[in-house]
């Protein structure tokens, strides 16, 4: 059983049923599952709600105290505190030459915002994660707002506010593309 909403909902023989409290008792009704078009729409019209209600509008130049051009930028996005990614797949999903990426990282790596190590998935190849600087960074360059995002997310619930966390980091991860992807793309 899971909650959806302010509803519990259960998995039985593969088949959804939401469990709804109404003043007799309790019913268990069908819920239809949720097809590939209805997800694509929903995410179409939920998408442009949220930048709406939490971007600012500020364009990050070379100029400002991070000394980030856009693409340092749209690099840093893509890395993790923790977990070093390999320069190679970096330089896939962002479609880069790995010696673009690999300049921009040694110059990331001069200024402290990432640190090169093995990366996580293949010790001999180089990774590189973001350092705390670099976190801070994206941070502040974030099209989204931390003051008016951190208001619309104290208005949900603990469980909703780990469910919208948890869906959109698995929905961010299903955005990077694989080495297979990619090969047959250009095929």
């Amino acid at each position: 059983m899971r909650g959806v909403g302010n509803k519990q909902v259960m998995i039985l023989r593969g088949k959804s049923f939401a469990l709804t409290k109404q003043r007799t008792a309790a019913t268990l009704a069908a819920v239809p599952p949720l097809s590939l078009d209805a997800a694509v729409a929903r995410i179409q019209f939920a998408y442009p709600q949220i930048y709406y209600a939490c971007h600012t509008r500020h364009d990050r130049r070379r100029s400002d105290a991070a000394h980030l051009s856009p693409r340092d930028a749209q690099m840093l996005v893509h890395l993790d505190l923790r977990e070093a990614l390999p320069v190679s797949r970096l330089a896939l999903h962002m479609d880069l030459a790995a010696s673009t990426i690999s300049e921009a990282l040694t110059r990331l790596e001069a200024l402290g915002f990432v640190h090169k190590a093995a990366a996580a998935s293949d010790r001999r190849q180089v990774g590189v994660r973001l350092t705390a600087k670099g976190v801070a960074a994206v941070r502040e360059g974030s099209v989204l707002e931390t003051r008016r995002l951190r208001h619309v997310l104290a208005r949900m619930s603990t469980r909703d506010r780990v469910a919208v966390v948890s869906g959109l980091a698995r929905l961010a991860r299903a955005c990077r593309p694989s080495i297979d992807e990619k090969r047959s793309a250009n095929a």
